[in-house]
C-alpha cells in the first residue's frame, strides 16, 4: 500500500493562504534581498513594498533561489511525518530552484520517497499543477504517479501575462533601454507567454492596458478546449478590484470553467514585470 502524498511548490506559485489551505499545499520560500534587507518571499515583503521602494531609489530587488540546505530542511519533517512528496518548482529555464531541489532530493537518506517536477511554468501556470496534483492526491494515487501525469500535463499550462510597461524589464536586464523606451512611446502593451519553459513575446497590444485586458482574454481562450476545473486571474497589483470583477465575468463567459480564482503575484515574479501585469492561466485539453 502506497504512503499519503504531500504536494508541495516553491513561493513562486503564487497561491493565496486560502488556496494553500483548501488544497493542502506546503510551500518553501524564495528569498527577496531589497537593499540591506532581507525577506523570505512569504508575503511579508509585498509587491506593494517593492513598488514604493523603487519608486523612491529606483533600484529593484534581487531574488535567490531557494538552496538545497534550505530544501533539506524543508523536506526533512514531511518525511518524517510518513507523507511521500511531489515537490513542484517555477520553470528550471527561469531559476536554479528546480535543480537545486533536486540536489537536495539525491543526497537525503529517504531520496526514493521525494518525486521533483519541473513545471516548465511560473506563477500559477505551475499551480494549476499543483491542484491536479491535490486532486490526484485525493483520489488516492501514489506519489510517483502522480509526478508522472504532472510532467505530461506541464507543456498543456497555458501561462501567458501581458505588461503595462517594460521599465521593470529593463531594470533587471531582459530587456534593452531602447526596447522599453519605444513601447513606452508606442503606448504598446507585451504578451508574454511561457514556451518550452521560457518566456517570450507573442504578441503586442497598443493603448492603455485596461482597454487591452479584454482583448487579451478573449484572444486567449479564444478556439481552446480547456480544462475546466479552474482558471486563475493573476495580476501583479494596482488593478482595480471593479476591473477584477468585470474581467472574471469575462473569464466565466467565454470558457466554461467551474471556478475562477483571482490571485496576486509575489515579489519575485512581480520585480520583474512590473504593476498592473495580468494573466489568465489555465490548463489546455490534449
Amino acid at each position: 500500500m502506497s504512503r499519503p502524498v504531500c504536494i508541495t511548490y516553491d513561493s513562486t506559485c503564487d497561491l493565496t493562504p486560502a488556496l494553500l489551505e483548501r488544497f493542502q499545499i506546503r510551500t518553501v520560500p524564495l528569498t527577496i534581498q531589497s537593499g540591506q534587507r532581507t525577506f523570505p518571499d512569504d508575503g511579508s515583503y509585498t509587491a506593494l513594498d517593492l513598488y514604493a521602494d523603487y519608486q523612491k531609489d529606483g533600484t529593484l530587488p534581487k531574488t535567490a533561489a531557494v538552496s538545497p540546505e534550505e530544501f533539506k530542511n524543508f523536506f526533512a519533517p514531511i518525511l518524517d511525518e510518513g507523507l511521500d512528496i511531489v515537490h513542484i518548482d517555477i520553470s528550471s529555464n527561469l531559476s536554479c530552484t528546480c535543480q537545486n531541489a533536486l540536489l537536495a532530493a539525491t543526497e537525503m537518506e529517504a531520496a526514493h520517497r521525494i518525486h521533483v517536477v519541473d513545471s516548465r511554468q511560473l506563477s500559477t501556470g505551475g499551480a494549476l499543477l499543483a491542484l491536479q496534483g491535490a486532486k490526484l492526491r485525493d483520489q488516492g494515487l501514489p506519489a510517483a504517479e502522480i509526478a508522472e501525469e504532472l510532467r505530461r500535463l506541464a507543456p498543456l499550462s497555458d501561462t501567458s501575462f501581458v505588461l503595462d510597461t517594460l521599465q521593470f524589464m529593463w531594470k533587471g536586464g531582459r530587456c534593452s533601454g531602447v526596447t522599453a523606451l519605444g513601447a513606452n512611446v508606442l503606448k504598446l502593451k507585451p504578451c508574454l507567454e511561457m514556451r518550452e519553459g521560457n518566456l517570450v513575446v507573442c504578441k503586442k497590444y497598443r493603448g492603455s492596458i485596461e482597454k487591452v485586458y479584454p482583448q487579451y482574454i478573449s484572444q486567449r481562450l479564444a478556439g481552446k478546449s480547456v480544462v475546466e476545473d479552474w482558471a486563475f486571474i493573476t495580476h501583479s497589483g494596482q488593478v482595480s478590484e471593479e476591473t477584477l470583477r468585470e474581467l472574471t465575468e469575462q473569464v466565466k463567459a467565454e470558457a466554461p470553467f467551474r471556478e475562477v480564482f483571482i490571485t496576486q503575484a509575489g515579489c519575485t515574479v512581480s520585480s520583474h514585470c512590473g504593476p498592473k501585469t495580468l494573466g489568465v492561466l489555465f490548463l489546455r485539453k490534449e
